[in-house]
């Protein structure tokens, strides 16, 4: 079985937004943060993280970026102000 941050695991079984979600944490972007970018709810971002999590079989948020990374989805880019 695949650890959490390899490549080799489908990133089709995100939705677009769990995917915009997910790079964005990757970036460094909080909770509050991309929640005000994407016009919704704190709430919302935290089930969205939940949902990638179980998805990705990711448990910290630590995982999470190293799957984004592992996946390509930064494309060079980091956090900026």
């Amino acid at each position: 079985m695949d650890g959490p941050g390899s490549a080799t695991r489908e990133l089709p079984v995100l939705t677009r937004r769990e995917r915009d979600v997910l790079v964005a944490l990757a970036r460094g972007y909080t909770n509050r943060e991309i929640a005000e970018r994407l016009h919704v709810s704190v709430k919302t971002i935290e089930t969205h993280r939940a949902k990638i999590a179980d998805k990705l079989d990711c448990k910290t948020r630590a995982e999470l970026v190293t799957y984004a990374i592992s996946a390509g989805l930064l494309g060079g880019l980091r956090k900026t102000k």
